[in-house]
């Protein structure tokens, strides 16, 4: 038994264990894969060996068999939490720190709490529990986890709104797979054994098609996987064990930016694919001054290669690339490396062995593949470029320097006679090397190097006036002369390279990036960036044209932006099939046209999202339009249907010869007639003032609205009025709305809240939020689906739980567009502890108004009573 003391706490004294207690999670891929069961039964079995088990809060979701395994344990009550007028039911937190148990059983662990509990979130409320030293079994489910919920969005099309962190997860001391396959998880659906039966049929054509089943266990089984491979890690740090262990093929493949490079990730796939499921890695090896010579072309299209086979790309920076491919190795649990065969000459791996041979002697117990990257990745033993990093006038200074400064030094040695030794004669020469060198670069100190050494020889070294040394001391000074005159004219030249393409690099970094950045911001248009590209290339003119494809040819739209005036030739440069950039001006040399080439796929982006945001807003359009036309046929479908049918209803009264009528009876019959004509006409008016504002020619008429007074005059158009309250402060400010419009939506979502949740109360409460004004109707209802809370605003929606003959699923389609003409807002929430929430907000009246004389006489256009609002989805 763990020892245990007591400390103070919420609520009174509370038993807190010494230490924490332990975290067990049940992770599933989906509802009724048998999470909680399986928690409950762990729980019999403990308290079977004598434990203390308690269940905290466990959600049968009226599963008979799991209603069952609750028998025989201590269930503690729970918490009632008051928010909005309304009474909730949650874990109490403080009743379970006060009975202490060794075990706590509480289920679903991304639950959100009611506003007003203790902690916002139940895993806080498990952090809490474990930190007093009581051990907790709980449960998720695969789409939970907050770093899967986008993946689980593409999926399903539905995006979570309660998730857990991962790393709570994790830090779980267990974490238990509850599997089963989806054609099993299908057959207890269709037994009734997770959803009620009205609800069966459409979660099988949903949430529970195998497809998504079948995705979201692979995601549970990848993500376990992982957390085992994390495990296994930890363990082998804490034991000092650093030799490779082959619990899975795992080749990484070094990549170079070379050509060779796709022949090495393809042979890489396919050494891995050979052990099953082995995972390919490629790693690039950056040095730290970030001069590597690689060609960021050639490495994107390898990355994109490796992810299309299903690998991973990943950089790692070191000067050292044998130390950082095996320390990047070992650290993924490498057992193969794919390396390409050095591309230089063999008098070159004469002397230095390559990169491969170090790895492959310093690998160990990783297995090296030495890959012959054929003939595009062989190379000779070259010279470098005749033209250096330095401009070609600095290199004609620097030969006329060596070629003028030799004879000079000479002269002036000559005339100093023997005042000078044969060594001091060198240094001043070697002098005279760097300095061409730092003027001209490599090729120019050369020529002072060598046409130095020669006058040295001819005047200074014995004897003199030949090309002949006798002694072997100026053989030395001779060739030592000329190896450190070229190797300080190298290093000199190498320099001056490397900081100009350093230069270019930063340049054409700050350059791309800020394009980018003002690309993706959508903030630049293309005229604006071809202005960038000509001012930054020094051309006359720039132009992105559209032209035909093969298959279209005269499908093209000419020029598509342009800046500058075309005077002389031009040059076409491709960017897709079917864009063009047309320069006009200076050739561009190799290095610019790269970079160019990069400009064009960013006015390529430009030009797209411009054309994507203009088919957005038309879109939009077309979407405020449809709304419109929802709203008219709702009307016109439902709403003449009531003054109709009391007009002919009176009448036929009224002409009947059969029945005896009282005066009383014809004058409320003439009332009847009268008061239907009445809605009938307000009804017209508004319809024309709809189809009005859907061409918009018109607004509503929004004025300060007594919100109160509207909702208890839309209240007398529901059946029965007595089942719904209505809570909000007599202090209320007016909203910006037009009363009849705005009575017949809090009657439509009143009617539809009764409709939906026969039998329970409905609240409607009423509070101000900054500067709205928000209504809320409450329902104790079956609640809706989280991927069917849009569907309910869509218009003729009859889901699963509407009965026949009850309308055609308007009602909530016609409150939702008579609110946004209005204005406001109407969404969708779950009512805490089941039901549903309609969240209406308004925009409160800047100068409260005086309620006009006659807005008792604005005419209700709430729809049909007897079937209105069946747009209900899954229930």
């Amino acid at each position: 038994m763990t020892p245990s003391r007591t400390a103070p706490g919420r609520g009174g004294v509370i038993m807190e264990r010494m230490g924490r207690g332990t975290l067990r999670i049940y992770l599933g891929a989906a509802p009724g894969v048998g999470k909680t069961f399986a928690a409950l039964g762990e729980a019999h079995r403990r308290a079977a060996r004598g434990t203390d088990v308690v269940v905290g809060l466990v959600e049968t979701h009226g599963r008979d068999g799991t209603g069952r395994q609750l028998e025989g344990l201590e269930v503690l009550p729970r918490a009632e939490v008051t928010h909005r007028g309304v009474t909730l039911s949650e874990f109490d937190v403080d009743a379970a720190l006060l009975r202490a148990p060794e075990l706590l059983v509480l289920d679903e662990l991304a639950h959100t709490n009611a506003p007003g509990s203790r902690n916002r979130y139940r895993w806080q409320d498990v952090e809490e529990l474990v930190a007093a030293g009581i051990s907790v079994l709980s449960t998720i489910n695969v789409q939970h986890l907050a770093s899967l919920t986008d993946v689980v969005a593409q999926i399903t099309g539905v995006t979570q709104g309660e998730t857990v962190p991962d790393e709570v997860v994790r830090r779980a001391d267990q974490v238990e797979l509850v599997d089963m396959s989806p054609e099993a998880l299908r057959r207890r659906l269709a037994h009734g054994n997770v959803y009620p039966a009205e609800r069966v049929d459409a979660a099988m054509g949903n949430w529970f098609r195998v497809g998504n089943l079948t995705a979201l266990r692979e995601l549970a089984l990848l993500w376990l996987a992982d957390r085992v491979d994390e495990g296994l890690r930890r363990y082998r740090a804490e034991h000092d064990i650093d030799h490779v262990w082959e619990t899975r093929e795992r080749v990484v493949v070094a990549l170079t930016g070379g050509p060779e490079g796709e022949t090495l990730v393809r042979r890489a796939a396919r050494v891995a694919r050979r052990g099953g499921d082995g995972v390919l890695l490629a790693v690039h090896v950056l040095r730290s001054d970030g001069l590597t010579g690689a060609s960021p072309a050639a490495l994107r299209t390898q990355r994109a290669l490796v992810e299309s086979l299903g690998g991973s790309y990943h950089q790692v920076v070191g000067d050292d690339v044998p130390a950082a491919l095996l320390e990047f190795a070992r650290g993924v649990d490498a057992t193969q490396l794919v390396l390409g065969t050095s591309r230089r000459s063999r008098w070159a791996r004469a002397v230095r062995g390559g990169i491969g041979g170090e790895v492959i002697a310093a690998g160990g117990e990783i297995d090296g593949h030495m890959v012959t990257p054929g003939a595009a990745g062989a190379r000779g033993l070259q010279l470098p470029p005749l033209t250096g990093a330095l401009p070609a006038r600095r290199r004609w200074a620097g030969l006329v320097l060596a070629l003028v400064g030799v004879p000079t030094v000479t002269a002036v040695c000559l005339l100093l006679g023997s005042a000078l030794s044969l060594a001091s004669v060198l240094l001043v020469f070697l002098l005279l090397v760097v300095a061409v060198a730092l003027v001209g670069g490599l090729y120019p100190a050369l020529v002072a190097a060598v046409v130095g050494g020669l006058a040295e020889n001819w005047f200074f070294t014995q004897p003199t006036g030949r090309l002949t040394v006798s002694q072997l001391d100026d053989v030395i000074a001779l060739g030592g002369y000329l190896v450190v005159a070229v190797a300080v004219a190298t290093v000199v030249d190498r320099s001056a390279r490397r900081a100009t393409a350093a230069a270019r690099s930063r340049a054409e970094t700050a350059l791309l990036a800020s394009l980018s950045r003002s690309v993706l911001a959508g903030n630049r248009g293309l005229p604006s960036l071809l202005e960038q590209v000509r001012e930054a290339f020094g051309l006359q003119a720039v132009s992105l044209v559209e032209v035909g494809t093969a298959d279209d040819p005269s499908g093209g739209a000419g020029v598509v932006a342009a800046c500058g005036e075309e005077q002389g030739p031009t040059e076409d440069v491709p960017v897709t099939d079917t864009l063009r950039m047309r320069l006009c001006g200076r050739p561009l040399a190799p290095n610019d046209r790269r970079v160019l080439v990069a400009f064009a796929e960013q006015a390529a982006v430009a030009l797209k999202q411009g054309r994507l945001a203009v088919q957005a807003a038309e879109a939009d359009r077309l979407a405020a339009g449809n709304s419109m036309r929802t709203a008219l046929l709702a009307a016109v479908s439902h709403d003449l249907r009531t003054p109709l049918a009391g007009i002919k209803a009176a009448s036929s009264a009224l002409r009947s010869t059969e029945l005896r009528l009282t005066e009383a009876d014809r004058v409320e019959l003439v009332e009847t007639v009268d008061e239907s004509a009445d809605r009938l006409t307000a009804l017209v008016d508004n319809l024309l003032d709809m189809s009005r504002l859907q061409a918009g020619a018109l607004t509503p008429v929004t004025a300060p609205a007594d919100l109160l007074g509207v909702v208890h005059r839309a209240l007398t158009w529901v059946p029965d009025p007595s089942a719904i309250a209505v809570h909000a402060p007599d202090d209320l400010p007016p909203v910006l709305a037009d009363p009849g419009l705005l009575e017949r939506v809090v009657a439509n979502l009143a009617d539809n809240a009764a409709r939906h949740a026969p039998g329970s109360p409905v609240v409607i409460s009423a509070g101000t939020i900054a500067d709205r004004v928000e209504v809320r109707v409450v329902d104790r209802g079956p609640g809706v689906a989280a991927q069917d809370r849009q569907r309910v605003f869509a218009p003729f929606q009859r889901l699963g739980d509407a009965p026949a003959g009850q309308g055609v699923g308007l009602g909530l389609a016609v409150a939702r567009g008579l609110t946004e003409a209005m204005g406001g807002t109407l969404d969708v929430e779950d009512t805490p502890g089941g039901g549903l929430t309609m969240v209406l907000s308004l925009q409160v009246a800047r100068t409260p108004g005086p309620r006009p004389a006659d807005e008792e006489g604005v005419p209700d256009l709430l729809a049909d009573r007897a079937g209105d609002g069946q747009v209900r989805g899954l229930r």
